[in-house]
């Protein structure tokens, strides 16, 4: 729902609460405690959707032969954490020459998890699927196989298989939504989402959802897409050029309103 100029204005209201709908950072130097500590607001964090993986059986299902592939295209942890969980279920060892192409260095690390990296073809993205497109667009040859969930951004594949890219998506976990019952006579000031799967969730953990005051913060356009279609109003997008982070464009709002 797009805001008229007075509607906007209206909405301007101090922020005192934030809901995250994320896991709270492991590291004691995130933006967000910055956040609360410099203009005194309650940061809260709760994830709305919760990632489970899907049972070897189902996986069989989509008739996948890893070993067919020579590359594995790595988007998050949880893509890690279940192609090795498939691999040691299905008792298959990954040969040494296998490449990997991970969307992040952050990324690229957890793989040690599994692997000793400096004996292994890892190649490493900076930040989105397009920066490790450019990698991949190198290595047009290799058989790559994509583990994702059953709700993955489209960006990526939808390239790789309009460019004659030899692409496997290999659905090994799913994205559910989470249990908020116990948040349900808790209001935040604002409540920030990341993916349009958090916005499926709150609706159905609380079908009668009324956005009234409460000012809702989007990551990403088809977060934002996602807020606009259920009827309810963005107020703090990100990323923008004046806030590339979500923590960047929280702030840039609550200097504007926290006068």
């Amino acid at each position: 729902m797009s805001k008229t100029a007075s509607e906007e204005t209206s909405r301007l209201k101090k922020v005192k609460s934030i809901l995250v709908t994320q896991s709270a950072p492991a590291d004691a130097k995130s933006p967000y405690f910055d956040i609360e500590k410099k203009y005194n607001v309650k940061v809260d964090f709760r994830p709305f959707i919760e990632v489970q993986g899907i049972a070897f059986k189902d996986f069989r299902k989509q008739k996948i032969e890893i070993l067919q592939h020579t590359a594995i295209i790595f988007t998050s942890r949880h893509a890690i954490d279940h192609f090795f969980r498939m691999c040691k279920e299905a008792k298959i060892e990954v040969p040494t020459d296998m490449k990997y192409f991970c969307i992040t260095e952050q990324t690229a690390n957890y793989l040690q998890k599994y692997i000793v990296i400096r004996k292994r073809k890892v190649f490493t993205g900076t930040k989105t699927a397009l920066d490790l497109l450019e990698i991949i667009k190198k290595h047009k040859t290799e058989k790559f196989l994509f583990p994702c969930s059953n709700k993955r951004q489209k960006d990526l594949p939808d390239y790789m298989g309009t460019n004659d890219f030899q692409l496997t998506e290999a659905v090994m976990y799913e994205t559910v939504s989470a249990d908020l019952s116990d948040l349900e006579d808790v209001f935040y000031d604002v409540i920030a989402f990341f993916s349009p799967s958090g916005i499926t969730s709150l609706f159905q953990n609380f079908p009668d959802f009324k956005q009234n005051n409460t000012r809702l913060a989007a990551f990403g356009p088809t977060t934002a897409q996602a807020v606009v279609d259920a009827g309810l109003i963005v107020d703090i997008q990100a990323p923008m050029p004046n806030a590339p982070s979500m923590t960047g464009a929280l702030e840039h709002y609550i200097k504007q309103v926290n006068k």
